[in-house]
């Protein structure tokens, strides 16, 4: 159990969590406001996400001039730049090898979109189907690729631990150029290049760049390996390499990466081209997803990002990185409407797994403080990342979902702060527990043989059991501070916009209402809940929780009967009918004592 004294005295929620005031050095808060001549609140939400003095100033505005590093310094990046600049040269069929998810689909669309405009032969693309070939390189799509031409391969978000893949690819004459984050192994695999800052003889600061960022690292190397050949000329002009940072930011938010240091520039500055709509399966994605307001990382996660997933999980893999690489509006319009399609059956599925995914989570949470293990039979392969995502939010410590057929389980991890899941899986393939698997610190993939799952399971939960001293993960809620309803306002949220772009290692704030009545409460869609709620001093506010109609949170909700509840949520506009008001997404509540 927790020392630290529990916000407004919250030691068990409905959600069943920890309420905790976000630490922060409110001294320093002050500081920093006046510094960068900030509200205080700015300051202390700074001070609370461990900015300083010298930092906070290029948090409030970070620049790509000041935190974009040398490509050169990442090893063998020269010597990638210099084999596809070799390839343009020579007009060689160069092949893009990516992954299904949004990180591998904008990698593969920007390297794809850099090639095109640099006047190299439009690139063959190739993403494994989820179902058939599963994770990554494998050699039958070597040979298919060689057959249509190819002499270069480039793999984007994959290919550091597909060692038999590429040593088939190196025999049968097609050179590889790996570009990926996932965690390596001290062997690497036989490639002309390897781009990676998570090498294990890798200096790198930027260990937490999502692909699409490596992917971006490698285009600024081949675009300045092609000017210094004289490439670039009035007739084939240098391209302005910036106008893709709308795809960086997608890949780089919807693989929450830390939006810290380069991630964060990256994010941020790609939001502002994002807005401008100029990639046009973006934008005719917004159109398909009816998003009208101005993108931010919200809707880049949660409405188009799903999107672009949605045809790896349970459609045609290559949908999205096609559509955000497509100039031709008829075939955008066209991959759209199949991702949205695609996105309506992937939350069935989602659903389905997830009911009974819960049911074996819950019988397993008190006896497994450190790791959940759930598999079954019959669960959608395209859809076990998404359901290991819900129940790591839900209970607040890693978990693995796995899908079982025919004694094999194809299976999704996601981990919380502090217990590198990547790692974990990569020394359970050495330890011969695991057929093949890896990737970073907060999610991973893996197949297992479903005779060695609870040998797996219990392999890891040692691991990390270890990493935190034998101490519980005990499932919390940070808390930013406290407001009467009254101050949720318009302007509030503008203010606290000053620190966007939100997610992974940049929360975004989180308030408690203290002591307040649900005025009217109904279901919204499917499972969520909406309410009114009423507080102490008078206010009536909007507000929403999402999928929680069969859980505690919903049920109370529901059915409080004038109860106070402490509120906690994040502020959010609510533009319904052109009305711009407040509304707070809940995220939990608790009975107000005393």
């Amino acid at each position: 159990m927790t020392e630290a004294t529990p916000y407004l005295g919250v030691s068990r929620s409905l959600c069943g969590r920890y309420w905790l005031g976000r630490p922060g050095d409110e001294r320093l808060g002050l500081a920093i406001a006046q510094r960068c001549q900030v509200p205080e609140i700015v300051g202390r939400m700074l001070a609370a996400r461990g900015q300083s003095l010298e930092s906070a100033p290029g948090f409030l505005q970070p620049r790509l001039r000041d935190l974009l590093t040398d490509p050169s310094e990442l090893k063998d990046m020269d010597q990638a730049a210099g084999r596809l600049a070799d390839a343009i040269g020579r007009g060689e069929r160069i092949a893009i090898f990516g992954d299904y998810d949004v990180d591998g689909a904008t990698s593969a669309a920007l390297l794809s979109r850099f090639l095109r405009a640099v006047g190299a032969e439009d690139p063959l693309l190739y993403v494994p189907d989820r179902m058939r070939e599963g994770y990554g390189p494998n050699a039958p799509a070597f040979h298919a690729l060689k057959g249509q031409g190819a002499t270069l391969a480039v793999t984007v978000d994959c290919g550091i631990t597909a060692f038999a893949a590429l040593e088939e690819a190196r025999r049968i004459g097609i050179d590889v150029i790996i570009a990926d984050h996932h965690v390596a192994e001290p062997v690497l695999p036989a490639a002309a290049a390897i781009v990676n800052p998570n090498r294990l003889d890798e200096s790198s600061p930027h260990r937490n760049l999502a692909a699409v960022g490596v992917v971006f690292l490698l285009v600024i190397a081949i675009n300045r390996e092609l000017r210094r050949r004289g490439w670039f000329s009035a007739a084939r002009p240098e391209p302005d390499l910036l106008q893709w940072l709308d795809l960086v930011a997608l890949g780089t938010v919807c693989d929450v990466v830390a939006l810290t240091g380069l991630n964060r520039a990256l994010a941020a500055q790609g939001l502002k081209v994002m807005a401008r709509r100029s990639n046009l399966g973006l934008k005719t994605l917004c159109d398909v997803a009816r998003v009208t307001d101005r993108v931010d990382a919200y809707h880049a996660a949660f409405l188009l990002g799903p999107r672009v997933n949605a045809g790896g999980r349970v459609g045609r893999s290559d949908l999205g990185a096609r559509l955000l690489a497509t100039d031709d509006p008829v075939v955008a319009g066209d991959l759209a409407r199949q991702l949205d399609t695609y996105n309506e059956e992937r939350r069935a599925l989602e659903n389905e797994v997830q009911e009974a995914a819960l049911r074996q989570a819950e019988a397993q949470a008190a006896d497994n403080p450190h790791l959940l293990f759930v598999a079954a039979r019959g669960w959608h392969p395209g859809v076990i990342g998404i359901v290991a995502g819900r129940l790591k939010e839900r209970y607040q410590r890693p978990v693995c979902v796995i899908a079982l057929e025919e004694g094999v389980g194809k299976a999704s991890g996601r981990s919380v702060a502090g217990l590198h899941l990547g790692q974990a899986v990569i020394a359970a393939r050495e330890a011969g527990l695991v057929l093949k698997g890896g990737g970073h610190a907060m999610a991973a993939g893996f197949e297992v043989e479903e005779r060695n799952l609870t040998a797996l399971h219990a392999f890891i939960a040692a691991r990390f059991k270890d990493d935190l001293d034998g101490t519980p993960l005990m499932p919390t809620l940070l808390i930013d501070g406290m407001l009467q309803g009254r101050g949720a306002s318009t302007d509030l949220i503008a203010t606290l916009e000053r620190l966007a772009p939100f997610g992974a290692g940049n929360a975004e704030p989180r308030f408690v209402l203290p002591a307040q009545r649900v005025a009217m409460a109904d279901i919204a869609g499917s499972d969520h809940v909406r309410c009114v709620l009423t507080g102490p001093d008078g206010s009536r506010l909007k507000a929403i929780a999402f999928r929680v109609a069969g859980e505690e949170l919903g049920r109370v909700l529901l059915a409080s009967r004038g109860a106070a509840l402490h509120i906690a949520g994040r502020l959010k506009r609510d533009t319904w009918q052109g009305r711009e008001q407040v509304q707070i997404q809940i995220e939990d509540a608790a009975f107000a004592t005393g």
